[in-house]
């Protein structure tokens, strides 16, 4: 099959970063372009997309998710939802769902290219947003909803095991 399955089956969450190799700017770019390119809802792009490189930042946004390895990470991805951007085309639906699956979309699409360019990354879902929002300076308008660690691996996880396709699959 194609390199798009290897890189699937390539994508592990990476949570210990080397930590004197910076993320080229070539490459970060090309990460973002590559979230840029995720399907939304009436092609609104309803997020925005925060780039934290601040050594401060980062240990920040680590004290609040309560996870060490993203101030161990050379860049942090913040996801955030641009709900009211989705509402004026979609209504309450736009707001309450539509922009939460265009940011996670995105999300998605950069840890895939990150994998891609050869770096590790690590998809973190748990975490204050109200501090997060607080910490970055973030309009009212905007709700993080994912982080997305970037570096290169200072390890090599093992594959997790994943459910059977007829655990998950269903045909009605």
């Amino acid at each position: 099959m194609s390199d798009f399955f290897t890189t699937l089956r390539r994508r592990h969450s990476v949570r210990h970063y080397q930590p004197d190799m910076p993320v080229e700017a070539g490459k970060l770019h090309a990460i973002l372009e590559s979230a840029l390119s995720a399907p939304s809802a009436g092609d609104l792009q309803a997020y925005q997309i925060g780039v934290i490189e601040d050594v401060d930042r980062r240990a920040a946004l680590a004290r609040i998710a309560g996870q060490d390895f993203i101030a161990e990470a050379p860049v942090c991805l913040v996801f955030c939802t641009d709900a009211e951007r989705s509402a004026l085309a979609f209504g309450e639906r736009g707001r309450a769902l539509y922009a939460l699956q265009d940011a996670t979309i995105a999300a998605a699409y950069a840890q895939l290219a990150a994998v891609a360019a050869e770096l590790g990354s690590a998809w973190v879902g748990y975490f204050d947003g109200a501090e997060i929002a607080r910490l970055l300076e973030l309009p009212p308008t905007l709700n993080p909803v994912a982080l997305l660690t970037l570096g290169y691996p200072a390890e090599l996880p093992e594959p997790t095991t994943r459910r059977h396709l007829d655990e998950v699959v269903f045909r009605p």
